[in-house]
């Protein structure tokens, strides 16, 4: 009885073990799908987008605007992933803890970080994947593996809108390759023969057909980067938001919880205060010229 009972144990312990290395380790997964995405987009916009629109004569400044982009988001991309994100050691925790005022509500004082056996300063986080804490966290990016706090915030802002930049841009060309070629395909003003043999104008689901036919790659490639324009503007428009308003994806998560559990008389929520916002230019500075004790003193 007792082997049965240990052995069960041991089981679910190696397993917890595995899966915690497996879920809560830095990895490079990601940042390969992430390149190979790009090179794939990248690859069929020289192949065939930029080829058949310098045939048409479109601007070449046009043409060289998607690689322009890339140009950047690589050098962000690098940036942000090999930076320092503001990992906090015992070195400088007695500093980093008089950066920010405890707000009492999201961030109290006293509390201990379990791992680093270290104060939590208020805005910071322990990031399980990095095994560190980390100074005014935001999330950890697995496409970039890599934190993003303090230290690259403003890398992190730059990336995601250079590469929202980049799939808009795209989009915009393809976009404007296949309406170059139908309108010189007369493609409108044509008919088609239905199944019962009657003669019909050529609709939006005719023409999308016959492109996706002539042109598979293209229109694939298209409909991807579409998609990808639009979940990329969302999300740098609600990280702009957090940028202009002082806050980090883990603050507003963590204020959400806040509203929701925390109850006044009445069914009345308690609202919270962003004690960290001190207006949109000030807000932006501090993420591009993150704060240190000596510039908190002087103010």
């Amino acid at each position: 009885q007792v082997l049965l009972f240990v052995i069960p144990t041991q089981l679910q312990s190696v397993t917890h073990q595995a899966l915690h290395r497996l879920f809560h380790t830095r990895s490079c997964l990601f940042v390969v799908l992430h390149i190979l995405l790009e090179a794939a987009v990248y690859g069929e916009y020289t192949w065939e987008v930029f080829v058949y629109c310098w045939e048409l004569q479109f601007h070449l400044l046009l043409l060289l605007l998607p690689y322009l982009l890339l140009a950047g988001n690589v050098g962000c991309f690098l940036l942000c992933s090999r930076a320092d994100p503001g990992i906090i050691t015992k070195s400088n925790h007695a500093s980093v803890v008089k950066v920010y005022a405890y707000d009492g509500v999201l961030f109290q004082k006293g509390i201990l970080c379990p791992t680093c056996n270290m104060e939590k300063p208020a805005r910071s986080k322990h990031c399980s994947f990095c095994g560190v804490c980390v100074q005014r966290v935001d999330h950890h990016c697995v496409w970039l593996n890599n934190c993003i706090g303090a230290r690259n915030a403003r890398y992190f802002l730059l990336y995601l809108c250079t590469l929202t930049a980049m799939a808009a841009a795209i989009t915009t060309i393809s976009a404007a390759l296949l309406r170059h070629l139908v309108l010189l395909s007369g493609m409108l003003r044509g008919t088609y023969l239905d199944e019962q043999g009657h003669e019909q104008p050529v609709e939006i689901f005719f023409l999308v057909q016959h492109l996706f036919l002539t042109f598979p790659r293209i229109v694939f490639m298209l409909g991807f980067v579409i998609l990808l324009t639009l979940v990329l503007g969302a999300y740098s428009c609600f990280h702009l938001y957090l940028a202009l308003t002082n806050q980090t994806s883990n603050e507003w998560c963590k204020s959400r919880r806040s509203h929701q559990q925390t109850l006044q008389p009445h069914d009345r929520q308690v609202v919270y205060k962003n004690i960290y916002s001190r207006g949109v230019w000030m807000n932006l500075k501090e993420i591009f010229k993150p704060p240190t004790l000596l510039e908190r003193k002087k103010k």
